[in-house]
């Protein structure tokens, strides 16, 4: 029987090892100089509203996403490299891919000096299991069947069937770890094992935190204090960067790449990865119900055109599923669906119509370029006779207002490190954050099946079914996977690997940034 060790399952998941990639837009220094403690770093996110929480089952988008790793840690991370590390497990083990044991670290507090132990990575966990449990993340945790305490240090976790990317699953930032109190409740207010406290949270608006002085991490929460700033519009923070009054913005307005890379005091930065947007489909709803609508949608859009105009060639062409050339198990051999208004009648008439007329949902706040990306959506589908109606929504409000509510959305994903993390979370029947309602009996048997096989050629295999039956039967239009742009001032430095699997070096920039 193999057993699955910590140093083992990082190995055989090189989550997108190489593929990292930084394009000299500005003759970057790619350097790995020791991290300097001290000063205030001003960072500029795009996603966010005033209905954002704390609590991390309930977290979607950059805001929450980063303040909540920037106060918090998980159990296991994914590193700069791209790799799978411990973080607070310091170890993980399993005989069968089954029942796993994780060590947790020893000698870690959480801000209010309660040390970590067990019973708060149990309690963690279980906010994301059971009937009543909302969070996001409940799919991922569905094959838990049992987590127990090992002493104060140890927590063991029983599957209901073999899953031998469970350690990535942990990683997820759903998975944060938060304290147990006296009256046994868990702490959702923030306090964390993570390199800073909270000095103020203002939702949709400005968050402040303050370093950990007695962070765990060497080297990491270098900046005295942190200021993240709501600006959804990608044209206003890149504007702010340029005159200084903010270090760093998630979204470098693409438009404007040309001349920010003239100026000397800015560094921009692109990192390809699994990043994509989504245009989804309620697809229990008429007329989306009937899958050849559904393959006229997909037919209509150039996605060539979308790189290469809205990108400005920072991204790669998708094929309507959400696994990146640069993930595991990527299929190479499908055949890439090309822009066919022809192709996109036929289904039409197939359905029955002769035209269609759809309202798509959009705003600036999901990522730079994404209202021009529906916007060209809309000029190549009108001839085949489809009126893809561009309505724009703001961005407050928008992940709880429009995504999943109304019939035809734009999403977007961050990558996953391995396939069945985004297939549970976006594709699972009846999962809560599955966008575009996808229900197949087919696909849901083999992403069971997948978790459970160890054979490498097998599982491959099973994971090029799945995203053909996406490409064929899905409600999701994925055009492209978008390369992360980010800029910031040249005083602001990291380390010589960033992250590609979010941006911002994985959401974790102000973690494993300082200022030079």
């Amino acid at each position: 029987m193999t057993k699955y060790t910590s140093n083992l399952s990082i190995g055989r998941r090189g989550f997108l090892a190489g593929s990292a990639a930084v394009l000299g837009l500005s003759n970057m220094p790619r350097r790995a100089a020791a991290a300097t403690k001290g000063g205030t770093f001003r960072l500029a996110v795009s996603q966010g509203g005033t209905s954002d929480t704390l609590n991390p089952a309930e977290a979607s988008g950059s805001q929450q996403i980063m303040v909540g790793w920037a106060l918090r840690n998980n159990l296991t991370e994914i590193g700069s490299d791209n790799k799978l590390k411990p973080e607070l497990a310091v170890s993980w083990s399993s005989d069968d891919a089954q029942t796993w044991v994780f060590k947790l670290r020893p000698g870690v507090t959480f801000h209010n000096g309660k040390s970590l132990g067990a019973e708060d990575a149990i309690a963690s966990l279980n906010l994301h299991r059971g009937e009543d449990s909302t969070s996001g993340a409940k799919a991922l945790l569905a094959g838990v069947s049992e987590i127990t305490a090992e002493g104060t240090d140890t927590v063991k976790i029983t599957l209901s069937a073999p899953n031998a990317d469970f350690p990535f699953i942990l990683s997820d930032y759903h998975f944060q770890i938060m304290p147990v109190g006296a009256d046994g409740a868990l702490d959702l207010s923030g306090t964390g094992t993570g390199g800073y406290t909270l000095e103020s949270w203002k939702p949709g608006v400005k968050t402040v935190l303050q370093r950990n002085p007695d962070y765990w991490k060497d080297g990491a929460a270098n900046f005295d204090r942190v200021e993240l700033l709501l600006i959804s519009d990608s044209g206003s923070a890149t504007t702010a960067l340029v005159t200084g009054e903010i270090d760093a913005v998630q979204s470098a307005e693409y438009k404007t790449l040309g001349l920010l890379g003239r100026d000397k005091n800015v560094e921009i930065e692109s990192i390809s990865g699994g990043f994509h947007p989504v245009f989804a489909m309620q697809s229990s709803q008429a007329p989306f119900s009937d899958k050849n609508v559904r393959l006229a949608l997909k037919y209509g859009v150039d996605r060539e055109a979308l790189v290469k105009q809205v990108l400005r060639g920072h991204g790669t062409i998708a094929n309507d599923h959400p696994i990146a050339p640069s993930m595991p198990y990527f299929d190479a051999s499908l055949e890439q669906r090309a822009y066919d208004p022809d192709k996109a009648k036929f289904h039409l008439k197939e359905a029955g119509l002769d035209s269609l007329a759809v309202s798509l949902s959009v705003s600036d706040s999901l990522f730079a370029g994404a209202v021009d990306s529906v916007t060209l959506y809309r000029e190549h589908a009108a001839p085949a006779g489809i009126d893809v109606q561009v309505a724009r929504e703001p961005g407050d409000g928008y992940w709880s207002d429009v995504w999943m509510k109304k019939p035809f959305f734009t999403g977007s994903w961050g990558a996953r490190p391995v396939p069945d993390m985004i297939f549970a979370t976006a594709y699972s029947k009846g999962g809560d954050w599955n966008e575009s309602q996808f229900s197949n009996d087919t696909f849901q048997q083999l992403m069971l099946a997948a978790r459970s096989e160890l054979d490498e050629a097998k599982r491959g295999q099973m994971y090029g079914d799945m995203q053909a039956i996406l490409r064929d039967e899905g409600g999701s239009v994925i055009p492209f996977f978008r390369n992360f742009v980010f800029a910031r001032r040249v005083d602001i430095s990291h380390g010589e690997d960033v992250a590609s699997n979010w941006a911002l070096d994985g959401y974790k920039a102000i973690e494993r940034w300082w200022k030079a």
